[in-house]
């Protein structure tokens, strides 16, 4: 048997290896390149940088070799062509669809995403012109083909929304998206890339808040965006002729003829909307998201079996409602969850108390372990009434119009010792 490539490395060795290859005498861990800008002896050379010419360097806002070699790691870990980072989530779901699509066009998307990217396609990217068409993770095949238009330029889901925990079917979203002759985005921050690969079930751009499992610590905000490099935007000219017709900013380049499918989608993005809105993560936060994405492949599997015994524990408790978690039988995704996720999906439950609203309140005040915080996906546990913090505003009528009814409760299990975590769900349900 011989030696492994690192694309033939099993996804745990990747996370600690890939992006990255010291040469001899250079730094074991990725360095943090922490400047603004690049030195260049000549002219002609900083020149051939800014013609995409050659590869390099010459000011962060673009680029960083940090962040680079992050990026890389990821998209080896999805089993990308190319990848890049982003300041935020947020700012990985407008790129990936901006990146693709202008004043007038159309997308499709789940209606089961996360509130944030849901406000920015329904509100921000409307005032840009552009126009969404949000559709049920389960609908039919009948209803994603009649939702498209022939201004539609993308499909956008989530493998497991947040906090809906619905899973979506990739695979039959893909094929429509693909009859239509437009690619499929998918947000796979809770499964992360250990769980579920969306591209190898046909999805073609992949994006990350890589603030949650990826960091793991809640240390730094930060988003991630990888290319399948699989989609052919020549097939498709008409559609996309961002990537097929000379960009007159950048000296006429034809993003696809020059960078090829591998690197016209990543290049595109980083030449036009990094240079222009600047959404770059620090290097130094990089830097420290590579010490997260180190051991997801550890957490992740703590976080999958705390999460699926904290939903069973939930499930027999008597004082308890009703369970969301894609890995229990009594859930509607549990089959779609089996197929695109076989070994977990994530560790965030979403659970209601008999009692409501005022149940819900009376046991977050008891929790000793988990903490009351607006996030999900850290090592700690974490926990969050919506209806009195992010939706706080709403009516009663309107949560459960949402979907985030007021007796919901969002418990994103860590990586602590299990029986601790049940014991003080346990305890603070006796109060109830």
């Amino acid at each position: 048997m011989g030696i492994m490539t690192k694309k033939e490395q099993r996804i745990g060795t990747r996370c600690i290896h890939a992006g990255y290859e010291p040469t001899n005498g250079q730094p074991r861990q990725i360095p943090i390149i922490q400047s603004t800008t690049f030195k260049y002896d000549t002219s002609e050379d900083m020149g051939k940088l800014f013609d995409l010419e050659v590869a390099g360097y010459f000011y962060t806002r673009l680029q960083n070799p940090t962040n680079d070699f992050v990026a890389a790691k990821i998209a080896s870990l999805e089993g990308g062509a190319a990848g890049m980072l982003t300041s935020s989530g947020q700012a990985a779901s407008f790129f990936s669809t901006f990146n693709l699509c202008s004043g007038g066009d159309h997308i499709v998307a789940s209606s089961a995403i996360y509130g944030g990217t849901f406000n920015l396609f329904n509100v921000t990217m409307r005032r840009m012109g552009i126009d969404f068409t949000f559709v049920a993770p389960d609908a039919t095949d009948d209803e994603l083909h009649a939702a498209v238009r022939p201004n539609t330029k993308a499909f956008f889901g989530e493998t497991v929304a947040n906090p809906a925990l619905a899973v979506l079917d990739i695979e039959r979203f893909a094929k429509v998206a693909h009859e239509h002759g437009v690619p499929l985005v998918v947000d796979n921050t809770f499964p992360t890339p250990i769980n579920c690969r969306p591209i190898e079930w046909g999805a073609d751009i992949v994006t990350h808040a890589t603030t949650k499992y990826m960091d793991g610590h809640g240390t730094c905000v930060g988003g991630a965006i990888v290319d399948a490099g699989k989609f052919d935007w020549f097939a498709h000219a008409d559609k996309f002729p961002g990537f097929t017709t000379p960009d007159e900013s950048y000296h006429g380049i034809v993003y696809a003829e020059k960078f090829g499918l591998e690197g016209a989608f990543i290049t595109k993005a980083t030449a036009q909307l990094m240079r222009d809105l600047g959404s770059i993560p620090s290097p130094h936060n990089s830097f420290l998201l590579n010490m997260g994405l180190e051991s997801l492949h550890v957490r992740m599997e703590r976080h999958c079996a705390n999460g699926l015994a904290v939903a069973q524990f939930l499930e027999a408790n008597d004082k308890v409602a009703w369970v969301n978690y894609p890995g229990l039988p009594s859930s509607p995704y549990y089959s779609l969850a089996k197929k695109y996720m076989p070994n977990g999906s994530c560790g965030v439950v979403s659970f209601g108390l008999h009692g409501g609203r005022k149940a819900a309140e009376a046991f977050m005040k008891e929790l000793k372990v988990a903490t009351i915080a607006t996030h999900v996906a850290d090592a700690r546990s974490c926990i969050l009434h919506p209806a009195n913090a992010t939706h706080r505003q709403l009516t009663d009528e309107e949560l459960v119009a949402c979907g985030v009814g007021p007796d919901l409760i969002r418990l994103s299990v860590g990586i602590e010792d299990v029986r601790d975590i049940i014991e003080d769900v346990e305890n603070a349900l006796k109060t109830v």
